[in-house]
């Protein structure tokens, strides 16, 4: 039977209650809407909430304005299907206006999500940016969806738009993870029974593939000091990796 370590006071867990419940509008996206919402992830500084509606169809929403809009009108929260532009911050620390949610379609069916934050690098690492598509600037966010069909897409959480377009995978990529170090470097598990490393302050170029799984791959995680990955999958060993 399971149990609770000493430091969990269960009671409390029996007293949480619902703040909310978001629910994924009937139209116009009744078509490439489930009934199925597969996957969620917050933003590292909580500024945004995203979650897959169905098929192929990522909601990002404001997570401020969300519980701001549960306080006001109850535990339902019908979220405006409207999609609306957000102007994103320049790299020159101009001021952002307030942030507004988007829906992405992402052309397939959406398996993971995750986000990952920039901030000033490593004295340890170098990467001459002058030679590459996108300048991160220290207050970008992005959000990364692996997809049925092994595409990564990489959107810019503030406008909305698709940056890359990572094509390496030939299964489903079921989990998505970044270095918590801010140094925008995805990792990506598959069924094709491989993890893929990925630097997205090179274009999205892909640094390793490490195949130590016999099986599909479900699931992968860094350590607090990115310097350790971890993965499981259709097996009962976990792969742990040293990144250097």
């Amino acid at each position: 039977m399971a149990s609770f370590p000493p430091r969990v006071n269960e009671k409390e867990i029996v007293r949480s209650r619902t703040i909310g419940e978001l629910l994924a509008p009937a139209a116009p996206f009744d078509k490439k809407c489930g009934r199925e919402n597969w996957t969620v992830a917050f933003a590292p500084d909580g500024s945004y909430f995203a979650w897959s509606q169905g098929h192929r169809t990522v909601k990002l929403v404001p997570w401020s304005q969300c519980l701001q809009n549960f306080l006001l009108h109850g535990t339902k929260n019908v979220t405006n299907s409207s999609s609306l532009r957000l102007p994103r911050q320049n790299s020159d620390g101009g001021q952002k206006n307030k942030p507004r949610e988007h829906i992405i379609d992402c052309g397939d069916i959406v398996w993971s999500l995750a986000f990952g934050s920039s901030v000033p690098e490593k004295q340890s690492r170098c990467v001459n940016i002058e030679w590459h598509r996108f300048r991160f600037g220290q207050d970008q966010l992005l959000l990364a969806t692996g997809l049925n069909n092994g595409r990564i897409k990489i959107w810019d959480v503030y406008t909305g738009k698709l940056l890359l377009n990572l094509v390496d995978h030939t299964e489903v990529v079921r989990d998505l993870t970044f270095a918590p170090d801010g140094s925008l470097i995805l990792v990506s598990a598959s069924r094709d029974k491989t993890l893929r490393v990925w630097d997205l302050k090179d274009d999205g170029n892909m640094m390793k593939v490490l195949r130590g799984h016999q099986n599909w791959v479900y699931s992968c995680a860094f350590s607090p000091d990115s310097s350790v990955l971890c993965s499981v999958g259709a097996s009962k060993a976990v792969v742990a990796a040293i990144l250097v």
